[in-house]
């Protein structure tokens, strides 16, 4: 099985390559922004787990960052996890704003399907990560959460086009997780800490428990899933 992951090695990302190393993938292509220290510890951390890493460095909404992405397969699985966006109130942004966060987040994503469906094989996914931002007002996020409705959105009319190649389509939407991710936010603290007593399970959800998610939409006991976004979020999108 090869895989890739955008934003592969960080966090959440991380998680998801090192849960298909961990099921047997032979090789990950990890794609990354600019870490490069993160980049490489988390590809020996896929080292250990069994598989082979391939680091692919750059803005995955850059078109020579896809094409180099799409060169190493053709993939059994791809999972759009990367995300970036500017964190401000909606009359603080400006429209280079709009254009960075939903190229990154939302078109990146069509651009990997365009570059990767055609050599996938029947019975292979495409999974994008997306989060509660997409349906609901946070504070501050409203480029993030506009940018993830597009990529809901994304999912759905992908899944209708690719399903006569066989290919399944669907998202992973996670609740609050406690990565480095929300060092960007001002009110960081408040968010964990009404993360955790809003949340009817009683704590954040962990980045594993994300990556197991993926895992089901990417195996064949999601058949029949298709155009799904799965809500991981311990019950926190439940309440009013």
């Amino acid at each position: 099985m090869k895989v890739l992951v955008t934003g592969g090695t960080r966090g959440i990302g991380r998680a998801i390559a090192l849960r298909f190393a961990g099921d047997g993938a032979e090789r990950l292509v990890l794609g990354y922004m600019r870490n490069d220290l993160a980049a490489e510890e988390a590809a020996d951390a896929v080292r250990e787990a069994g598989a082979e890493p391939v680091l692919v460095r750059g803005n995955v909404a850059s078109e020579r960052v896809v094409s180099e992405l799409a060169s190493h397969g053709p993939f059994d699985v791809v999972v759009h996890n990367a995300a970036t966006g500017v964190i401000r109130s909606a009359l603080e942004t400006e429209d280079k704003h709009w254009d960075w966060t939903l190229s990154a987040n939302a078109r990146a994503f069509l651009s990997l399907a365009r570059a990767t469906a055609p050599e996938m094989r029947p019975g292979s996914s495409i999974v994008a990560v997306s989060s509660l931002g997409s349906t609901r007002v946070l504070e501050n996020y409203v480029l993030v959460g506009t940018s993830k409705a597009a990529l809901e959105s994304l999912v759905r009319y992908l899944a209708v086009e690719l399903a006569p190649r066989g290919i399944r389509v669907n998202a992973v939407s996670a609740g609050v997780v406690e990565t480095g991710a929300l060092e960007h936010f001002p009110n960081r603290e408040q968010m964990v800490r009404e993360g955790i007593e809003r949340t009817p399970a009683g704590r954040l959800v962990e980045p594993d428990e994300v990556a197991a998610a993926v895992a089901y939409l990417a195996s064949a006991d999601a058949e029949m899933v298709r155009g799904h976004t799965l809500v991981v979020d311990g019950g926190f999108s439940l309440l009013a």
